[in-house]
């Protein structure tokens, strides 16, 4: 609980908390883009803090890949503490907001349950992170004829282009994932359930086999007794 915990997560600084402790920060590279699998035991609450710039946009989105229920409740505040997002019991959500300069916070709470703890996959999806300036910053080095400046304009477009596709194709197939995960786990339990309910019905249809033939020995046995 006192461990540092280190995340691969497109931020600088995000912080988890367990109920009312605070188990460590976490450092994290530069991505527009980033996912993460963790396990809620019983009774326990999971938040993080997303620090955001001015005018961006902040996308979440979790799914319950496991435990009784599937359910979770999530709480997604503004950096005024501000409540943004509070859903209770829910498997999966999707929830975009357009942020304002601070550290965003979201909680999945698991407090209602006293004995299931749930494994829970949320996705971030960071946009308008003021890498466009970065990008604009080439330009001034350009000093060729227009052609030259025009080329290069198409080479960045594409490239962009490019860079966006793989992007969306990387989520979907997290989502995919996630989504195979959780019907896996699903298909398991239901497996474990028709196992376990097959082996009590044969224990049943023996039981009730043996009192039969208890039942039809006895109505054929010779009860009189013989005189002497």
């Amino acid at each position: 609980m006192g461990d540092k915990i280190w995340l691969p997560f497109p931020v600088l600084l995000l912080a988890a908390l367990r109920a009312a402790l605070l188990p460590g920060v976490a450092g994290f590279t530069h991505s527009l883009d980033s996912d993460f699998t963790f396990t809620l035991p019983a009774g326990q609450k999971e938040c993080f803090y997303q620090p955001m710039p001015l005018k961006a946009s902040l996308e979440i989105e979790y799914q319950v890949l496991d435990g009784a229920g599937l359910d979770i409740d999530f709480h997604l505040a503004s950096p005024e503490g501000r409540t943004l997002v509070f859903e209770q019991r829910k498997s999966d959500g999707v929830h975009t907001v357009e942020t304002e300069v601070g550290d965003y916070m979201f909680c999945f709470d698991n407090t209602f349950s006293t004995i299931s703890e749930k494994v829970i996959f949320f996705e971030l999806i960071l946009d308008n992170m003021g890498e466009q300036e970065q990008e604009e910053d080439w330009k001034k080095y350009i000093t060729g004829t227009d052609m030259l400046d025009m080329k290069l304009e198409d080479i960045l477009e594409s490239i962009n282009s490019i860079k966006s596709r793989l992007s969306k194709s990387g989520h979907i197939q997290t989502l995919l994932r996630a989504f195979e995960a959780r019907d896996r786990n699903i298909q398991e339990s239901n497996f474990d359930r028709v196992n376990f309910w097959s082996l009590v019905n044969l224990m049943v249809m023996v039981v009730v086999s043996a009192i039969q033939v208890y039942m039809l020995k006895s109505l054929f046995e010779d009860k009189r007794k013989s005189r002497t």
